[in-house]
């Protein structure tokens, strides 16, 4: 198939592309051309600046593909200056599980319905969560609900983690550093090799609507802290005055329901397999 990616040169991106391409896609990447990327010949590129409308109808106004994934989808306006100009048979956005309002276990795709969120033509907004609902509803302007693929991930960690979250507890409590770790709850997570080819999977194998994706299992910022605390010999200073940690926020033991992906025979790992191994790593780095 003739696929369009729009991101895919760093981090998770990265293992979508390298998934289509053992499958035997032709893969497009349209970025904005701050970033190398690893596939040399095998993949053809497009520069362009997503938020701006003259710049996507420029590069790929008026083409068509089998496919569109969608990583930088960030507000309604971000999924209009894309879908007004490219056309596809199938839409598969990059969501967040923080599109839901709630916090629990087993949090399932119909808890966030788009078609029943109001609509607003808005740039990518200081609230994440509502900028997620607005990209997932502003997709339905253009495509058939049936067409749409909404993936759904809580945090996605690995080794090319750009945002070093899992690095900043581990400097902190290295270099006794003073942070505010206030969250109470154990969440989910999602390996970066996973997130990535789960995306790819969804290319030849269509899943209509919201998919969760994350591994099984839950693990809290303050097991995280405890890990890191005996492998450095080191305990964390905590402070409410210190500098926020990743992670903040959470209250209640939250996770997400896979049941839809694991219908499409797609499974995903156990966070218990891979999670203290990444942390060692980190460790080991720093």
């Amino acid at each position: 198939m003739n696929i369009l990616i729009i991101g895919g040169t760093r981090f998770f991106g990265i293992h979508t592309v390298r998934r289509l391409l053992a499958d035997g896609h032709t893969v497009t990447i349209a970025t904005r051309g701050m970033h190398s990327d690893p596939f040399g010949s095998q993949v053809s590129r497009i520069i362009m600046d997503k938020t701006d409308e003259n710049s996507v109808k420029q590069a790929i106004g008026g083409r068509e593909y089998d496919v569109i994934i969608d990583k930088v989808a960030y507000s309604s306006n971000d999924v209009r200056s894309l879908l007004q100009f490219a056309h596809c048979g199938r839409y598969i956005q990059m969501s967040s599980c923080a599109v839901y309002k709630t916090e629990h276990l087993q949090i399932t795709e119909d808890e966030f319905v788009p078609q029943d969120h109001a609509l607003c033509w808005i740039d990518r907004p200081a609230d994440y969560a509502e900028g997620k609902r607005q990209a997932e509803r502003a997709a339905l302007e253009f495509m058939e609900p049936k067409d749409c693929t909404f993936v759904r991930y809580p945090v996605v960690l690995g080794k090319n983690d750009y945002t070093n979250r899992l690095r900043f507890y581990i400097d902190h409590i290295r270099r006794q550093i003073p942070m505010c770790a206030d969250s109470t709850a154990a969440v989910s997570y999602i390996h970066e090799k996973e997130a990535g080819e789960f995306l790819a999977f969804l290319a030849d194998h269509p899943v209509s609507g919201a998919v969760n994706g994350c591994a099984a299992g839950i693990i809290s910022q303050q097991a995280i802290i405890r890990y890191i605390e005996e492998k450095t010999q080191k305990h964390a200073v905590l402070s409410a005055d210190g500098e926020p940690a990743p992670y903040n926020g959470t209250r209640a033991d939250t996770s997400y329901n896979c049941a839809k992906a694991e219908a499409a025979d797609f499974a995903f790992s156990k966070l218990d397999a891979w999670i203290f191994a990444l942390l060692d790593a980190d460790i080991e780095k720093s």
